[in-house]
């Protein structure tokens, strides 16, 4: 079906902890958004629907297979359970659960197209690499959709407009594996869209026209999305364009992989503390479990307000469900003291994160922040980007709008406005915009988004949220016997709209034919004025940051290997929201297309 004659317009939130999709029937005269509630499997042998789909692979045993009771109408064998059992069961039985899926698909530590999860697989475990568990979940929506809503319209999920939300802190490879993951899954025709702009659409659609009422030309609005696994911040200028309200992002934060999971993991070390001055030694697969079974608990009690506490069950060892479980729970008042004090500590307006250097050797895991404390990293954030604004200080936001399952807490947004409050330094304190569900947000917002992408509603621009460099080794600089002197060649500006190609000027750059080449990409969300051309001689180790790299060789019929011919860069990105790189030779016809290695 070509992309104008979709009937559904569609937006997916990838989650860490949730998926979630909702639709637009743009052929409905009242184009609201809906929520899709997705087929599981609930319990061995019972598929129910649910408006989240818990973003959890469970790899169930040969025994476990059995009698079918992972079986779902498009899928007889139930080789992978996704959704809520998968949670449930992942919990009980360590080295059998694939969870934060996510986190993993932008590690640039590890090679993400190959299988490492689980990463504590048992042994009868076939692992997944990240992209084929992200991809596993958009085909499960792919294959509920068309099972049900594609079966009743004839409208496949694969024919329609998607729109899959990333972490704004994504960078050019994590957001370029997402859609080599949906079109893995199937899924060709989607566009990214970052999630703290889409829970901003999401409060848009929810106001409609009063949203005009809401802010006012002038103000800066902070969007703190903080997920399961990144913070994300975020921040949207209102202004004034020949008496039209106008919205543009000014900048994103960097990738912090600070989130829920997080917070799971330390009030587990709190819970394994108490039950080891009780007596109860867990070993490593106790422990996995203990972390799945204090994140649902956790969760049940964000969830719900009246709860003081939730049990907590960890099986005993090698005894499989009975003999020897060790129960315990988790409290209301231990989760909120645990999470203020850690994760959103009372600070000043200059306090920075503290950055801990770690041992050259360790287990391999997710490289989470080694400060906890997401005010500290929220104050680093105005602070820079008031530098990179050209502000004297730092920003200081006048509206904020909170996005996360984590703010389902109360506690917490009073905490961050509270803050917020005192760093306006005499200044009005910022107000909190009121949004929608936060577990349904993100989806939401991307769906609209796809209203507005095709002419009704506001757009908030701002573009590419990153520039973007290509390492050059100096000739100039060049003394013998020494290491080369690298420039960062800024090929892409920061807010480079998609679609659009970088106009980089006719310069020419010698490139080796035939023999071993190493290409170096970087990123910076602190230059925002860099121009495609510009050659950056110097830079702090956090002001320009690498994001990958290309061993290769290129090869040209009839050009001798060693051969240097010159070549001029070309860089695009593209309608779906990632970046393509290209060097061309006009002298010699060829054009060699630049691709980002993820096997580190």
């Amino acid at each position: 079906m070509p992309e104008n004659k979709s009937r559904f317009v569609i937006g997916m939130d990838l989650g860490t902890t949730n998926c979630v999709l909702s639709f637009i029937d743009l052929e409905q005269d009242e184009k609201g958004i809906e929520l899709f509630k997705v087929p599981q499997i609930e319990s061995p042998g019972e598929i129910r629907e649910h408006k989240l789909l818990p973003s959890f692979i469970y790899l169930p045993t040969a025994k476990e297979k059995e009698g079918g009771g992972f079986a779902m109408p498009w899928d007889p064998f139930g080789e992978r359970v996704v959704g809520k059992w998968a949670r449930i069961r992942g919990a009980e039985v360590p080295g059998r659960l694939v969870a934060s899926a996510k986190s993993w698909l932008c590690h640039k530590g590890v090679d993400r197209t190959g299988p490492i999860l689980p990463i504590d697989a048992a042994g009868d475990v076939q692992k997944l690499s990240p992209i084929v568990a992200t991809a596993t979940f958009l085909r499960h929506f792919k294959a509920a959709w068309n099972h049900t809503v594609g079966k009743e319209n004839g409208a496949n999920l694969e024919d329609q407009k998607v729109y899959i939300t990333i972490p704004a802190s994504f960078d050019a490879v994590a957001r370029d594996l997402t859609v080599q993951a949906a079109t893995s899954a199937g899924i060709s025709n989607v566009t990214l869209i970052e999630e703290p702009q889409a829970a901003f659409y999401a409060w848009l659609n929810l106001m409609g026209d009063e949203w005009k009422e809401q802010v006012e030309p002038g103000d800066i609005i902070l969007v703190v999305d903080v997920g399961g696994g990144t913070s994300d911040f975020s921040l949207i200028e209102v202004a004034d364009k020949d008496n039209v309200l106008t919205l543009e992002r000014l900048a994103v934060g960097e990738h912090l992989l600070l989130g829920g999971d997080n917070m799971d993991l330390t009030l587990t070390h709190v819970l394994f503390e108490e039950l080891r001055k009780k007596g109860h030694n867990l070993d490593q697969g106790q422990f996995q479990s203990l972390w799945n079974n204090v994140r649902l608990a956790k969760e049940k009690l964000l969830a719900e307000e009246e709860l003081e506490e939730a049990p907590v069950v960890i099986p005993g060892k090698g005894s499989g469900l009975v003999g020897g479980t060790i129960r315990t729970s988790l409290g209301r008042e231990l989760v909120t003291r645990v999470i203020l004090e850690g994760f959103f500590p009372e600070c000043h307006i200059g306090d920075f994160p503290e950055e801990r250097k770690g041992l050259g050797l360790k287990e391999l895991g997710l490289p989470y922040c080694s400060d906890t404390g997401i005010t500290k990293h929220l104050s680093r954030f105005l602070y820079v980007q008031g530098q990179a604004l050209g502000m004297e200080g730092p920003v200081r936001p006048t509206v904020v709008l909170f996005n996360g399952g984590v703010f389902k807490a109360g506690v917490l947004r009073q905490r961050i406005m509270t803050i917020l409050s005192e760093w306006a330094a005499g200044d009005k304190a910022p107000r909190e915009l009121l949004g929608s569900d936060l577990d349904l947000a993100v989806s939401r917002g991307a769906a609209h988004f796809g209203i507005v992408k095709l002419g009704d509603g506001i757009k908030i621009r701002g573009g590419i949220p990153r520039s973007y460099y290509i390492a050059v080794e100096s000739s100039t600089l060049a003394i013998p016997g020494m290491p080369p002197v690298i420039k960062a060649l800024c090929v892409v500006p920061k807010g480079l709209e998609e679609g659009r190609v970088a106009e980089i000027p006719e310069k020419e750059f010698g490139l080796v034919i035939g023999q071993d080449v190493e290409f170096q990409f970087m990123g910076s969300v602190q230059r925002p004025v860099d121009q495609p051309g510009d050659l950056v001689e110097s830079w702090r180790e956090d002001e320009i940051e690498p994001v990958s790299s290309l061993h290769t060789r290129m090869e040209a019929p009839g050009i001798e290997p060693g051969t240097v011919i010159p070549v001029t860069l070309q860089a695009e990105v593209t309608e779906v929201g990632t970046l393509a790189l290209s060097l061309v030779s006009k002298e010699k016809g060829l054009k060699f297309d630049l691709e980002f290695d993820v096997r580190h």
